[in-house]
């Protein structure tokens, strides 16, 4: 680091706190809020219950799909990055407030608690209604009204700090659709079924819970005249003061008194269908109970990626494929393609077995493996090359080689 002197570091310092050029003079019409606004939330009473944990954990391990605007080659292979503004929102930030990661996360959360939504662009380079545009900005919107050719979408407005209510074409938008809608969204699907009985056992235990005595006072007289009622209604105040008047909650009643106490637990088959919901919403989702404490294995893992996260990533792939990329793209070779790292699952006794075949086999390059388990590349240029070291390569053999490589060059050229 170069030196600077204090004269220059005094002239060119900046403090956030010292500093009182630019001052920011917010208008008064601009929202303000104690907490974060654009933040996705869950609807329909999902928050409270245990549907919260099963929806995040998919919503989570969906984002962590790299999705990417990339260009192929002849054979619909990948080839590279293209550098474009909606890779730059796929990748690395989508609008002022998200990430490339924390907009997949709206997406999925979003997609899971409405059962369908719009993917909007924001801010282009150009008016999309005459030519075609580059995406600057994107955000998530909740789709209000269903138009012949437009939506009515509710989407953030960071502006102004507020959700506002706009109409986008169809064409202009990616709607994405739930391909778990008949098990998750529909009025009397499993997962709206076990919202309605958790809400049901929630009220159960407010009102078991809720200091209430249930007991029932026999008096030794009939109270069928009005006299009695009201010495009886008088009695029952009485008791109610001692019980809640006292430190200790003690009263004392006459012994022709007898006290019936009514609070006891009444069976019912509430908590046996909460347990064969949440079972049957578990099988059809692909998601069991070591997947949500992390103790799955290798199969269940497969099997949770192949029934559950793959098809949520591919509906959206498929309507970003339609929307976003035009038929020029496409003639050019651009598509939007997703990509997930193998080796995450990965344990670590495995890793070295599995390093070994793929530089065998002459797959991934020694700096490419060291690279995964996060080490820095070696300066060795042969750590660069998909070669088997295992082989003894003479520099004879490496010199032929060269030349024939340089003589079919030359046949090409």
């Amino acid at each position: 680091m170069d030196k600077i002197s204090i004269r220059e570091r005094f002239r060119s310092g900046w403090n956030a706190f010292m500093n009182k050029d630019p001052t920011y003079n917010y208008d008064a019409g601009i929202n303000s809020y104690a907490y974060r606004p654009d933040r996705p939330r869950f609807s329909r009473g999902m928050e409270r219950s245990i549907i919260t944990s099963i929806l995040t954990r998919i919503a989570i391990d969906s984002a962590m799909t790299d999705i990417k605007h990339v260009r192929l080659d002849t054979a619909g292979r990948y080839d590279s990055d293209v550098e474009s503004g909606l890779n730059y929102c796929l990748t690395t930030e989508a609008n002022l407030d998200q990430t490339g990661f924390d907009f997949k996360l709206d997406i999925v959360t979003s997609l899971l608690d409405e059962g369908c939504i719009a993917i909007v662009p924001i801010d282009t380079n150009d008016s999309p209604y005459d030519r075609s545009f580059e995406i600057e900005t994107m955000r998530v919107g909740k789709i209000l009204e269903w138009y012949p050719d437009k939506v009515r979408v509710k989407v953030y407005n960071e502006r102004k700090g507020e959700h506002k209510e706009i109409v986008v074409p169809k064409r202009l938008c990616a709607i994405v659709q739930n391909p778990l809608y008949a098990i998750m969204n529909e009025p009397n699907s499993t997962l709206q079924r076990l919202i309605r009985k958790l809400a049901l056992l929630d009220s159960v235990d407010e009102q078991s819970s809720s200091g209430k005595l249930d007991l029932i006072i026999q008096l030794p007289y009939i109270v069928k005249s009005e006299a009695r009622r009201k010495q009886a209604e008088q009695r029952r105040k009485d008791i109610e003061e001692q019980l809640t008047g006292k430190k200790y909650g003690i009263a004392y009643t006459d012994g022709t008194e007898k006290i019936t106490q009514l609070n006891r637990s009444v069976e019912n088959q509430l908590m046996s269908q909460i347990e064969y919901l949440t079972n049957l919403l578990f099988s059809q989702l692909g998601v069991t109970q070591t997947i949500l404490d992390g103790t799955a294995d290798e199969q269940t893992l497969l099997n949770y990626y192949q029934r559950t996260i793959n098809p949520i990533i591919t509906a959206i792939v498929a309507e970003m494929n339609r929307k976003f990329i035009g038929k020029t793209a496409k003639s050019q070779g651009q598509a939007i393609q997703t990509f997930r790292d193998p080796f995450k699952m990965v344990p670590v006794n495995n890793i070295a077995d599995i390093a070994d075949k793929f530089t065998r086999n002459e797959i991934l390059s020694s700096n490419e493996i060291r690279q995964i388990i996060g080490i820095r590349p070696s300066d060795d240029p042969k750590a660069d090359q998909l070669l088997n070291s295992n082989l003894n390569h003479n520099e004879g053999e490496e010199e032929f080689a060269q030349e024939e490589s340089g003589y079919e060059n030359y046949k090409e050229e």
